[in-house]
C-alpha cells in the first residue's frame, strides 16, 4: 500500500474570516494571528513526518499560500459546500489522512501512528475533547463518513463511531487531544497569544 497523503484544509488568515469564535476575546487581527500560528505549526509537523502533504486552500490564491506555507506541499483549491462535501472531494487517491489545523498538541508521532494504523486497518481516528476529531484517516472510499454530518458539534465523533459500528468496522483510536477553538481554550496554550 502506498504511503497515505496528509491533507490539511485551511483558509488564508484574513482578519475577520479566520478563527471567528476567538474574535470576541482577541479581536479580528488577534484571531487571525492564532489561525496563522496554528496552520504554520501544523504544516511544520506534517513536513517533519516525511509523509506526502496536500493543502486544500481557500481565501487566497495558490501563490499566496505557497509564499506563506512553502512550495513543497501539493496545493488544491477546496471544493464548494460544507465540510463533508470538501472532504469527499479530497478522498482520492487513497489512503488519506485528514488533519485538523486547530490542534496545538499535534506531534509527528501522532501522524506516524496514523500512517502505521492505516497499513492494516481501514479507519484511524484522533478523537478531540470537544466531541469531534482532530484526525481521520481512511484506506477505503467511505464517503458515508462525511455525508449528512452535523459538523462543528459534539455529535461528530459519536456519529462517526456509530456509522462504523453499523458496518462492522472497528477504527483505530489515537490519543484524545484538544482543539483551540473558543476563548476559554486559550489558557491551555499561552504561547499562542505571546
Amino acid at each position: 500500500m502506498p504511503q497515505p497523503r496528509l491533507v490539511l484544509f485551511t483558509r488564508y488568515p484574513v482578519p475577520g474570516k479566520a478563527k471567528t469564535r476567538l474574535i470576541p476575546a482577541l479581536g479580528e487581527a488577534g484571531a487571525a494571528a492564532i489561525h496563522r500560528k496554528l496552520a504554520e505549526r501544523t504544516v511544520a509537523v506534517m513536513r517533519d513526518s516525511g509523509l506526502p502533504m496536500e493543502i486544500r486552500f481557500t481565501g487566497a490564491d495558490r501563490s499566496e499560500f505557497a509564499d506563506w506555507l512553502g512550495d513543497d506541499p501539493h496545493y488544491e483549491e477546496q471544493a464548494n459546500g460544507d465540510l463533508g462535501d470538501r472532504l469527499r472531494a479530497a478522498i482520492a487517491p487513497l489512503p488519506v489522512i485528514f488533519v485538523g489545523a486547530d490542534c496545538p498538541d499535534l506531534a509527528v508521532h501522532h501522524l506516524e501512528q496514523a500512517a502505521e494504523a492505516l497499513a492494516d486497518n481501514d479507519v484511524v481516528i484522533g478523537p478531540a475533547e470537544d466531541g469531534g476529531y482532530w484526525l481521520i484517516g481512511i484506506a477505503k472510499r467511505y464517503d458515508w463518513l462525511f455525508t449528512d454530518m452535523d459538523w462543528g458539534t459534539e455529535a461528530v465523533l459519536p456519529e462517526t463511531l456509530r456509522r462504523l459500528a453499523d458496518r462492522g468496522i472497528e477504527p483505530v483510536l489515537l490519543e484524545t487531544l484538544a482543539d483551540c477553538d473558543r476563548p476559554e481554550d486559550l489558557d491551555r496554550w499561552p504561547w499562542l497569544t505571546a
